[in-house]
């Protein structure tokens, strides 16, 4: 090895200059050093360790590799290894190796040789060690314990804050934070207007009160928890989680301790007693992606869940990546493979399969649902529905029983009735004669000598029969439709179409009295000899076409939108030969009597297929029970007449055995009516629109195995293990179960390293743009030193001393001078504190996608402010999804109408393989996987989106209408623009920018009617028909610059 003595005489003297500066700390100075450039090979990994040697502890650099030599020396970094390795010309022994790619800088080689000059101290990774609550430094004037700290590091680095912000641009900043939207001119007017000295602190507790807030929050967490409205994957079909967002939205609002935000949703359906919002809450973790491929391995996927559970909860809750810990030790951090699938065990005993439910697989692709375990309830809307329901269910159980009470009677009278029917009748069906029908479309109807209707001349595509005829006296409760070959038809079959086929669509059946009045009859079923496949005659009754094409009496079946294939109608599969015979459908109606003088009119339609028209047909009513009614005369019809007509006293036994049977059948019997109303109820209880289901988490009875597994495939298991957390982390507290429970209260006992410091840390991001560790993501050994790592720990403790409570800890940062600093930057603070990590001026960054959209909304009028509810499908490309999913129920993407295009961005529904366009050009996650850290870029498609896309456009149309409606001049009325959507007074440079550019618009649109309302047409606003379209179009241009500002799209 070949090192100069001069490089290492040269550092060693520097190391003793230096010796008077402050110390070097392993943790801040030193740590990421070897992180980044050593550990990789050098590291806690050890299956991966080159050379047998690790740095990432003392013992093990002093004991040093193969080679024997220490690699660290302590006081002595000319006789370390690794000051050799670092120093030496010889590419072949120069560590890091020149294939990795990672070079030090004189500046970090001078930093090692310091460290080990003096004692090479290490110290364990500063996340992993608990927060320690340190003495609040000296606090500034008008700040509080934050200042304080940040005070202290800002003397040390030579430098000052910046006096606090204008009002106006303060209320906005905390209004975007706080609300995702900005302060409306009310808010803006009382807290201008406001004197007090607590006026900033009541501006902040109105904006923590609005339900707004929950949606702000909720914004963020949706991300960690990859929520979506699909499932993802090839078909990424629907699903039905908005239910645990509104959780979210509602969890924030009320301000949920952070503790019981965080037990709920990974264990609340394992806290005794848990509450519905408790087992909603588990939705968290069935987030994810579930997969629905035909050639799914589901023990592969059901592994992949829970690994996705594991890399998820180890994201949001703690910042550590734990992915690669499926595969090998960690690199970094002093995570272990076996202690990743100890992890595990803690969430893989859900009672699932891990993969898509079983509407969602293979040839089913096409349909959408939640997979289980899922908890079923109700919205509120529902719930009031469904305590009525169960109150009349209570009331027809006590009919059910009183209803035997009054059977003898009934029955007697039931015996009366159909002995009146009976009498001088040998037949079950009676045809309808004396009739007249006609064909809606045109076709010719002649009556044949066996009473049958034979159709010819014009097919028209849709058609419908109608036949009326005297309808006979007495008890009416079924129809009987033949449907008869005949040689003049298509094939010699039954039908019209080309191919010998019908589809009859519906059936009505309508009584006139001879007083002219109407009384539709209800049908309750219907029968067929003979069905084609997919096109069953109930689906008359049940669904499909409906029985009733008018709005129907009280009872009728209502009408559905027909589907293809099932449940379209009756059809007989004319074209086959052995089906060109006579068949028959029976409909059974609820009993009606037919008075004298009464004519019954029937409609045949057949209007789902073109052509599809019957085309011979005969009809025949009944009277008999339904009990009783059959496609032919039978039996037990028969024995039934004759047992009606005998005279009662000669009756036996059996007898009246067989007629009690009859009656119990019959719809006239009290307990059936009373059964069929109890089971109408039962019915419309299970049906109640506002019914939910939302996938949770449920506990096995018996946890499932859990076992190491070799390179992390699913098919190699290893040892088996126990549920048991990583030893570098403090163990589960005594007395705690050791399940999902106990996991989540040791998150936040309060003695975690890591939950309180990275809440906090991404409290801090949202609010100043980077967070005290810079390294949001990551708190792993390869994070960054915190900034201010004693005003971190500090807030840590005092969150979790002060209960958890997010608002409060939220008001504490907005409160502080470092937050209402103003943005203005000086070269000299650029200079010294170019990313703003020392807090010497106010945080200013570009606003989230979700809040640039939302604050267009808000301003032009247009944002709905309803909370929660149904996802909605604003503005987007008409073909968005169909470039992504070739099956699956998310096709054909159709914008809502109406308020569903003016919902906050935070409802908009979320396909995870094609996500809406406009959120991922400002940086959103796209939701296929945890991710709790959203980076920032400006590219040329984000301003092309903001001029071109709907939403922005209509929003400028919108605010131009408001602008025009403002009382005053032009420039007033500019002015009141420019305010409304920055919150703060424009300049009169600004306001004279606006104003040239809207008078050369004036002009041009006067001059080119067209295309201003080309402009005025994009959008589903109305465009109001008393403003000048030229002068409209005009102030659109103008809104649509305001809302193209930087100022406007930045939270200054």
């Amino acid at each position: 090895m070949q090192v100069r003595r001069s490089s290492i005489l040269v550092l060693l003297a520097a190391a003793s200059t230096l010796l008077a500066e402050e110390r070097v700390e392993f943790n801040r100075d030193i740590r990421p050093i070897f992180s980044d450039t050593c550990f990789a090979c050098h590291g806690p990994d050890e299956a991966k360790t080159k050379g047998k040697l690790r740095l990432d502890s003392l013992e093990a650099a002093r004991r040093g590799g193969k080679s024997g030599d220490p690699a660290i020396v302590p006081g002595h970094p000319e006789r370390s290894a690794v000051m050799k390795r670092l120093l030496t010309t010889d590419a072949d022994d120069h560590m890091p190796p020149a294939e990795f790619h990672k070079v030090l800088s004189k500046d970090q080689i001078d930093l090692v040789a310091r460290w080990i000059k003096e004692g090479a101290v290490y110290q364990g990774h500063w996340a992993f060690q608990t927060p320690k609550k340190p003495a609040v430094p000296t606090i500034p004037t008008g700040g509080n314990a934050i200042d304080g700290f940040v005070a202290q590091v800002r003397t040390a680095k030579g430098f000052s804050g910046t006096p606090e912000a204008s009002r106006p641009t303060l209320l906005r900043r905390a209004a975007l934070d706080l609300t995702g939207l900005p302060p409306t001119e009310a808010d803006l007017t009382a807290f201008l207007a406001d004197p007090s000295p607590d006026a900033w602190s009541k501006a902040i507790d109105r904006l923590l009160a609005s339900p707004h807030y929950g949606e702000r929050m909720a914004a963020q967490w949706l991300d960690f928890a990859r929520y979506a409205d699909s499932n993802g994957f090839q078909s990424d079909t629907t699903r039905t989680m908005w239910p645990w967002r509104d959780w979210v939205i509602r969890a924030y609002n009320t301000n949920k301790p952070f503790d019981a935000f965080t037990v709920e949703q990974l264990a609340g359906d394992l806290l005794p007693n848990a509450t519905e919002d408790q087992i909603i809450a588990t939705g968290f973790n069935r987030n994810h992606r579930l997969n629905g491929e035909g050639g799914r391995i589901v023990a592969e996927w059901a592994v992949e869940t829970v690994i996705d559970r594991v890399e998820t909860t180890g994201s949001t809750w703690m910042a550590l990546t734990m992915n690669c810990c499926r595969c090998h030790d960690h690199k970094y951090d002093p995570i272990s493979q076996k202690e990743f699938y100890q992890f595990f065990a803690y969430f893989n005993s859900n009672e699932e399969s891990g993969v898509l439910g079983e509407f969602g697989g293979a040839a089913s692709t096409r349909k959408g649902g939640n997979t289980s375990p899922t908890y079923s309830f109700a919205t509120p809307e529902a719930k009031v529905r469904l305590a009525e329901v169960e109150k009349a269910i209570v009331a027809a159980e006590l009919a059910v029983k009183s209803a035997a009470k009054v059977v003898p009677a009934a029955q007697t009278a039931w015996e009366q009735k159909l002995r009146q029917g009976f009498t001088g009748k040998t037949a079950s069906w009676a045809m309808l004669t004396g009739t007249q029908a006609v064909s809606k479309g045109g076709a010719s109807l002649k009556q044949q000598p066996d009473g049958s209707w034979l159709a010819g001349g014009t097919n028209p595509d849709k058609d419908v029969y109608t036949v009326t005829a005297p309808a006979t006296t007495g008890q009416l409760t079924g129809l009987l439709l033949e449907v008869i070959p005949d040689a003049s038809l298509p094939t010699q079959s039954l039908g019209r179409a080309p191919n010998g086929n019908f589809v009859l669509s519906g059936v009505d059946a309508v009584l006139t009295l001879a007083d002219g009045k109407k009384v539709e009859l209800d049908f309750v079923d219907a029968q067929a000899d003979f069905s084609q496949e997919g096109w069953p005659i109930k689906s008359l009754v049940e669904g499909g076409t409906a029985t009733k094409a008018a709005k129907g009496a009280k009872g009728a079946k209502k009408a559905q939108p027909a589907r293809a294939k099932t449940g379209a109608g009756w059809a007989i599969a004319g074209n086959d030969a052995e089906n060109r015979v006579p068949r028959k459908g029976l409909f059974i109606f609820t009993p009606t009597t037919v008075p004298a003088g009464a004519t019954l009119t029937v409609s045949l339609r057949c209007e789902t297929l073109a052509n599809h028209n019957v085309g011979r047909f005969r009809l025949s009513t009944t009277g008999l029970p339904s009990s009783l009614i059959s496609l032919k005369d039978t039996p037990q019809a028969a024995e039934l007449r004759a047992l009606i007509l005998k005279d009662p006293a000669a009756r036996t036994a059996e007898d009246r055995k067989v007629i009690a049977k009859a009656f119990t059948e019959s719809p006239e019997h009290p307990k059936r009516a009373a059964d069929a109303q109890l089971a109408g109820l039962l019915n419309t209880k299970n049906t109640l629109p506002g019914i939910l289901d939302v996938m949770v988490m449920k506990e096995l009875a018996q946890p499932k195995d859990a076992f190491v597994l070799d390179r992390g495939e699913y098919d190699r298991p290893g040892a088996k293990v126990e549920r048991k957390l990583p030893a570098a982390l403090p163990p589960l507290p005594a007395g705690e179960p050791n399940n999902r429970l106990g996991f989540a209260r040791w998150l936040v006992n309060g003695q975690h390293p890591l939950t309180a410091r990275v809440w906090v840390n991404r409290a801090w991001e949202n609010f100043f743009g980077t967070g005290l560790v810079k390294t949001s993501e990551n708190f792993g050994s390869q994070a960054e030193w915190p900034s201010h790592p004693e005003l971190l720990d500090w807030l840590a403790v005092d969150f979790a001393e002060n209960g958890w409570d997010m608002k409060r800890m939220q008001k504490l940062i907005l409160m502080s001078q470092a937050y209402r600093q103003s943005t203005v930057v000086t070269p000299e603070k650029l200079e010294k504190d170019p990313e703003n990590r020392w807090i010497s001026r106010g945080p200013r960054f570009r606003l989230p996608a979700e809040t640039i959209r939302d604050q267009a909304l808000a301003v032009s009028g247009l944002l709905v402010p309803k909370v929660g509810g149904v996802s909605v499908k604003p503005y987007m490309p008409e073909a968005v999804w169909d470039e992504t999913s070739v099956y699956g129920d998310m096709r054909n993407y159709k914008a809502d109408t109406g308020e569903g295009l003016y919902r906050r961005s935070l409802y908009t529904i979320w396909k995870r393989t094609a996500a809406p366009p406009s959120m991922l050009l400002f940086d959103s996650a796209t939701r296929e996987f945890c991710t709790v850290k959203r980076f920032r870029s400006n590219t040329p498609m984000q301003a092309l989106s903001l001029l071109n896309e709907v939403t922005f456009v209509e929003a400028s149309r919108k605010l131009a209408e408001l602008a025009l409606r403002q009382p005053g001049t032009t420039d007033q009325r500019l002015a009141w623009a420019f305010q409304r959507v920055t919150s703060r007074p424009g300049t009169p440079a600004e306001l004279a920018v606006l104003r040239k550019g809207l008078d050369r618009r004036l002009t041009a649109y006067a001059a080119d009617l067209p295309a201003a309302k080309k402009l005025l047409a994009i959008g589903q606003s109305a465009v109001p028909t008393d403003l000048d379209p030229a002068q409209l179009a005009a102030w659109t241009v103008t809104t649509n610059v305001l809302l193209n500002l930087d100022e406007t799209v930045t939270r200054e």
